[in-house]
Parts: C-alpha cells; structure tokens; sequence
C-alpha cells in the first residue's frame, strides 16, 4: 500500500499537466467526479472495521483534540489566508471549503511513514469524515455565509450521499465478508488514487484557462494554508502535554485535507473555478506530507541508533 501511495503526487501531477494541454479531452467527464468521489470513500469503508471506531474511546482526548483543530486551523487559517491575499469571492470559496472538510485518507499513510500512531490516524480520519457530514456545511454557512447564499440543506444531504452512506456500506461490508474484502484489500489504495487522479484532471481541464491568471497567488495560498496546518496542529499538541508521536499524528491528520470531496462540492454547488484551490492541494499535501514524513521518520532513526 505504501509503495503506491508513494506514486500519488507523480500521477497527480502527470493528469494536471495532461489536463491543462489537452482540456478539451476530459471536460466531457465533468459530471464523473461525484460518482469518482463515491468510490473513494466506498474504498475507505472497506479498510475500516468497527474496532476502529471503538479505539476512539481509548484515546478520548487525544481525538477529541485533532477534531477540534482539525474543524478550526483550516477553515479559519483558509479565510484568514484569502483575505490577506486578496483572493476574489470565487478561490475563497474554494479555500474555505477545502478547510472546512475532513482530513484526507492520505493522512494514514504519511503517519505510517513518519512512524506515528496509525491507529490514532485511522480513527481520526474515520470520525473526522462522518462529522465532516454535519461541520462542514455548518461552518461554510458561518464563514462565508454573507459572502454567497450557501444551500446548507442540499449540501448536507449530498454528503450523506457521497459519505455517508457510501463509507457506512464499506463498514458494513467488511464487518459481515471480511474474508473476501480481505482478498480485494491490496487494490483498494490503487482504486481510490485512479480515482482521485482522474477528479484532479477533469478540474484541471475545466479551468485550463484560469490558471494563467491565478496561479501564482492561489499556489502561495495553498502554501500558506497546509503549512500553518501542519505547524499549528503539531504545535498546539505539544502545547497541551502530548507525546511526540501523537503530536506528528494529529499534524498530518489536520494538515492533509480531503481535497477530493472539496472538488466535488466546489463543482456542485458552486463553480469550476472554486475549484482550483482543492486540486492544487490534492498535490500539494501529499507532497509535503512525504517530505514531512521522510524528515520525521529520519530522526527517529538517528535516535534508535544512539
């Protein structure tokens, strides 16, 4: 699963490049990323079991402190980062929404990389996604409510749809079949990164156009916003008396996004180009992850060498 994980940001970056030459090619495949987004998080469902979310109750506060930050670091640093850099009404939309949502299924597999707590990150992610259902509609409507009318109860009911009900089904399935989901397992991490690759080439192609004029700026801000997450979510931990490795654990969780799921709410409920900030940082957060990762997991090998 790690090996292909690792492939993730080069393939991104190949189906963005590909996109902005040839956008023609995959526009036509617009109305593919729901349907893209719902396999992933069917894929998700498949990796958990009940045991997962059991062992939230094992380290109560320890979860209870990434969700917290997880749902106020981002879309907080998000609207605060847009409004410094002048961002128009569109691409702070798009930022607000990618930090409004839950963390990313990368995010388990960067924390094995850095030698953290999987098993925290697994629950964090899994708890994160399902109140991401309710929170993230919740604070878009409190943060940028006045700036555009947000559908609230249609945004709601489309994440029941694409989360909800899709990553309870993996749940379930691998509860009652677990000897033949076990059998399908090893592929799972591919589907979802196919999966993810393809929605970040269509939304590349959809705003082919715009990039030209956005692109730097809206770089910076991704920069700037999965940066201060990673900084902050470690810090604040180490603030409040957690070990190292929670520390690491809780960073990556609130630091990488489920940029994929802001993709499709941009393009569903809002424009092509609210978009862009989410597929910059469907790249952007794996890479940085990776070379979090690679430092942290560094060190820790300096230490056991002592």
């Amino acid at each position: 699963m790690v090996n292909i994980n690792r492939f993730f940001p080069l393939l991104a970056l190949c189906g963005a490049v590909l996109a902005y030459v040839m956008p023609n090619s995959f526009i036509e495949f617009k109305s593919a990323i729901v349907p893209l987004l719902v396999v992933i998080m069917l894929s998700m469902g498949l990796t958990l079991n009940l045991f997962d979310f059991a062992n939230a109750f094992k380290q109560k506060r320890a979860v209870l402190t990434g969700l917290v930050l997880q749902f106020s670091i981002m879309p907080l640093s998000a609207l605060l980062i847009s409004q410094l850099l002048g961002l128009d009404r569109e691409l702070t939309i798009g930022m607000v929404l990618v930090g409004s949502v839950a963390g990313g299924t990368a995010s388990n597999v960067v924390c094995y990389l850095a030698k953290g707590d999987v098993a925290l990150s697994i629950t964090m992610t899994a708890l994160s996604t399902l109140a991401g259902v309710v929170l993230t509609p919740l604070i878009i409507k409190l943060l940028i409510g006045e700036m555009i009318d947000i559908p609230f109860t249609d945004m709601l009911l489309s994440l029941v749809k694409i989360v909800l009900i899709p990553v309870s089904a993996g749940v379930i399935i691998n509860h009652f079949f677990k000897s033949q989901v076990a059998k399908i397992a090893p592929v799972l991490p591919l589907i979802s990164i196919l999966a993810i690759v393809m929605a970040i080439t269509i939304i590349v192609a959809l705003n082919a156009d715009q990039f030209d004029k956005v692109g730097s700026i809206i770089l910076l801000a991704v920069f700037l916003h999965n940066g201060l997450g990673l900084a902050l979510g470690y810090f604040c931990c180490r603030l409040l008396g957690f070990n190292h490795t929670v520390c690491k654990t809780i960073s990556i969780e609130v630091g990488l996004q489920n940029s994929g799921l802001a993709t499709a709410l941009c393009i569903k409920f809002f424009s092509p180009i609210s978009a862009i900030p989410s597929a910059i940082f469907s790249i952007w957060h794996n890479l940085s992850g990776a070379m979090l990762a690679g430092y942290w997991a560094s060190l820790e090998q300096k230490k056991s060498e002592k």
